[in-house]
């Protein structure tokens, strides 16, 4: 039977801070709901659930480490500054 075993990823605390710096320019509260990582027990196979942050009913996803923010999927990207 497979396994997966589930670990959950704090965000970064510089990504954290800017998206706030930018929320508090924009008078918006962000919800912030951190990544997974999904690995399959006994193989080399993982999965990296990407930072998922909710402002006005927009969902934005981010990874740690990446200058760059995705709108609503992977395919629309916007550079964070």
């Amino acid at each position: 039977m497979i396994k997966i075993i589930k670990e959950e990823i704090e965000i970064e605390e510089s990504l954290e801070s800017r998206l706030k710096i930018i929320c508090d320019f924009c008078n918006t509260t962000p919800t912030i709901i951190n990544g997974i990582i999904r690995r399959v027990e006994h193989t080399n196979l993982t999965y990296i659930e990407p930072h998922r942050i909710i402002i006005n009913d927009i969902t934005f996803l981010a990874f740690n480490y990446f200058n760059e923010i995705f709108i609503e999927n992977l395919n629309n990207k916007i550079k964070l500054s």
